[in-house]
């Protein structure tokens, strides 16, 4: 018995010096957990002149348009998940619009937070009407916290 106590406490002291020697040596700058900051946009095309760009989509109420590289890219979603991206794709197909869904990073925590929001009311939400202006407001909040270059 007492031989079986004496290997116990030798063994938890062990290990907490182990412990105490491996929490010393960790760099303080890791974090277990990582904030994704990676977003699905939905890109409806890119247009080499504005002109072509206002030509082609004009008539969409919920549009976000960024310039890059002398580039017009037009966005009609934005989302962190990837079902929500489909399920925005699927309502601007049934309108008629052929969107592609394009993974993008992103470092800005408000804009994340906002998106994090909006996207659980997308997830419960059955009408395109609602998921649009839903859209709409996750497309401005883009334009106000993160701009477009334009």
């Amino acid at each position: 018995m007492k031989k079986t106590m004496l290997l116990a406490v030798i063994f938890v002291v062990l290990g907490a010096i182990c412990g105490n020697y491996l929490y010393q040596k960790a760099p303080d700058s890791i974090s277990v957990f990582q904030e994704d900051n990676a977003y699905y946009f939905l890109q409806e095309g890119v247009y080499s002149s504005k002109e072509i760009m206002q030509e082609n989509v004009g008539d969409l109420a919920n549009k976000l348009t960024v310039l890059e590289d002398n580039k017009y890219y037009v966005y009609v979603g934005i989302t962190k998940t990837r079902e929500n991206a489909e399920k925005i794709q699927k309502i601007y197909k049934d309108m008629g619009y052929q969107t592609y869904i394009k993974e993008m990073k992103l470092d800005n925590e408000e804009f994340s937070n906002n998106v994090v929001q909006f996207d659980l009311l997308v997830k419960e939400s059955d009408s395109a009407d609602d998921i649009l202006t839903i859209e709409e407001v996750v497309l401005a909040n883009y334009e106000e916290l993160i701009g477009t270059g334009m």
